[in-house]
């Protein structure tokens, strides 16, 4: 595995020659019904948000959202990347988190908001970098953040409302993708290489598929969960 500091990498330039990756999540079977999520404990939140649901699993017409896919190689370590200029958002929103799964780029800056009439704070379980807990008040401005070093599935909570959750992965390369609601995602501009691509739900497990892809190749990649999964 290549050594070398961030900083001392290369920055990776396109060639034309990359490979793109899309596919889709698809669920096979009956999936659960969706459990009904009791906010009584802050009124508020009852008032905002009257029947709100688990939302741990999404199907719709046998396809699943929310499922990180993503890639792994030695290979990308001895580059890096650049940093997108855009901003994630994650959002506290009916007194969830919206959205539910995210990814983003080490420095890539993420960006927090209270858009409930209620006090709220985030608290992300971070292991690679430093240990973050913040307290938002009602239209208090947005707060922002960026991780220096990668992170793979780090739940996202409140202390104040315990069925808030999401997940947050932080990639040191852009080649990740969150699938959506129709179950796709996709992944571009991948050099020509030796990867294994997986594919990870926080119910249902993880998944992974080991190709080479060749110089502008466009490879289509299912993958499949089962209802007895989880």
């Amino acid at each position: 595995m290549n050594t070398a500091t961030t900083q001392e990498r290369p920055i990776y330039k396109s060639t034309g020659g990359e490979a793109t990756i899309v596919g889709k999540i698809l669920f096979a079977g009956k999936p659960p019904k969706p459990m009904r999520i009791d906010m009584s404990a802050d009124p508020i939140c009852y008032k905002v948000n009257p029947h709100p649901t688990t939302d741990w699993i999404i199907v719709n017409d046998h396809k699943l959202a929310n499922v990180v896919v993503y890639v792994r190689s030695d290979s990308l370590d001895a580059y890096s990347f650049e940093t997108p200029s855009s901003e994630v958002t994650l959002e506290h929103r009916g007194c969830r988190y919206v959205p539910h799964v995210l990814g983003i780029q080490t420095n890539q800056t993420l960006k927090i908001l209270n858009s409930d009439p209620t006090f709220q704070n985030t608290y992300i379980g971070l292991k690679n970098n430093p240990y973050w807990n913040h307290a938002q008040d009602v239209g208090a401005p947005p707060l922002k953040l960026r991780l220096v070093s990668p992170e793979l599935f780090a739940p996202v909570k409140t202390a104040l409302h315990p069925w808030e959750k999401a997940y947050l992965s932080v990639f040191s390369h852009p080649f990740f993708s969150i699938s959506g609601t129709d179950g796709s995602y996709k992944i571009s501009g991948l050099p020509p290489g030796q990867y294994t691509i997986v594919a990870w739900h926080e119910k249902l497990g993880e998944q992974s598929v080991d190709l080479f892809l060749a110089g502008s190749e466009h490879k289509f990649l299912d993958f499949t969960y089962k209802a007895s999964a989880h």
